[in-house]
């Protein structure tokens, strides 16, 4: 079976990275069966991943990370994504984060960097709080129903947050609030100790239990004035290509969902037949739309990342094409994950396979940002202006 990531890989730095992953791809696979069924992060998986570094890596090398490009993050995270798509997703979301406050800088100088020593030191871990029960998705505008109260030197914060993936083992949340004083939205530092911050248990979802998003409540905490760390700004927001790190989580998933059936089919034969079923024509047409789907995922996604890399300057302009490869992306992972469970036949649908798993979590990359629906619509302006 050839090795989609073989080609991928292109230098010994790269290699050595890879490794990396590979190593928290089969720790996390160790644990898909409990991490699943009781829909919990595994800490014993967290530890592989501050073991090898993992949370510092897109760190400026100054600061003791590796300062990966976005080329190499989606490889890594797709790699990991194999293992069990639900870790990746979760320790994306810190990766991406660290990569947006140094690219964009969008903190005071003093913040960042005793983030960034944390993070390069202990290995420790955060991720943005920003959705909530009645604002949705916060790509679509809705105020925050968290508040932020000034009180002297301090701010009063109470609100809850839901779809807060790893919440139960972060080390600090960015919580998104209405800044009561300032009249705008803003975004707090808190440490996950700080009284009257607690994570209520309810994560019960169809796929990609192994996020843990269980809400993260807060309940009269008190902040410095410092913790407030951004201030939302007026105007268009710049294009964050770390974003692409959830095509790439879904992508994985794919890959997993392609091996087993692949594997699948050159190892089962029915009494019915003579061979196994790789064999039989209808099931080499499924094997070969999955690759050839594959191939041009991979290719648009990766060339694009590649763009980003070497054409900063370009980044400003690529808005839509970002999104574009998530729409595309995420929805031939679907694609290419159905056909497997159509090569599996009935077994498919067998917990004591992995394809049901693979099926329940691919679909929920069609509910992570930007949604289908504005990514057409995105385009579609940008072909008319």
């Amino acid at each position: 079976m050839i090795d989609v990531f073989k080609d991928l890989i292109k230098n010994d730095r790269q290699k050595r990275l890879f490794e990396k992953a590979e190593r928290i791809s089969e720790e996390a696979k160790d644990h898909l069966k409990e991490t699943d069924r009781d829909a919990v992060f595994s800490a014993k998986t967290l530890k592989v991943i501050k073991q090898e570094g993992y949370p510092s890596l897109t760190l400026p090398v100054r600061y003791g990370g590796e300062d990966l490009s976005l080329y190499e993050f989606l490889l890594l995270q797709e790699k990991i994504a194999e293992g069990d798509g639900a870790v990746a997703l979760s320790i994306g979301w810190h990766l991406g984060i660290m990569m947006e406050l140094k690219d964009d800088q969008l903190w005071k100088a003093d913040q960042f960097e005793r983030l960034a020593k944390e993070v390069a030191d202990d290995q420790k871990v955060v991720n943005r709080a920003a959705t909530e029960p009645a604002t949705g998705s916060p790509t679509r505008g809705g105020i925050p129903e968290t508040k932020a109260v000034r009180r002297g030197d301090e701010y009063v914060l109470t609100g809850r947050k839901t779809f807060t993936s790893m919440a139960d083992h972060l080390d600090y949340y960015i919580v998104s609030a209405y800044v009561d004083d300032l009249d705008k939205v803003g975004w707090f530092l808190v440490d996950r100790h700080q009284p009257g911050v607690s994570v209520e248990k309810t994560w019960d979802t169809l796929g990609m239990r192994g996020t843990e998003s269980d809400d993260l409540v807060m309940n009269e905490v008190e902040l410095n004035v410092n913790d407030l760390v951004e201030v939302k700004s007026e105007g268009k927001p710049l294009p964050k290509g770390w974003l692409l790190h959830i095509p790439a989580c879904y992508l994985g998933i794919a890959v997993a969902a392609r091996n087993d059936a692949i594997e699948f089919a050159k190892n089962f034969q029915p009494n019915s037949l003579d061979k196994p079923i790789a064999e039989v024509s209808h099931i080499q047409d499924k094997i070969g739309e999955m690759e050839w789907k594959l191939l041009q995922a991979h290719s648009f996604m990766y060339a694009t990342a590649k763009k980003w890399d070497a054409e900063p300057h370009q980044r400003k302009n690529m808005g839509a094409d970002l999104a574009a490869v998530k729409l595309a992306v995420t929805n031939t992972a679907a694609d290419v994950v159905d056909l497997a469970m159509r090569i599996a036949g009935g077994r498919g649908l067998s917990k004591q396979y992995s394809f049901e798993k693979y099926y329940r979590d691919v679909r929920a990359g069609l509910h992570n940002p930007p949604m289908d629906d504005a990514v057409v619509s995105m385009l579609a302006k940008r072909a008319i202006e």
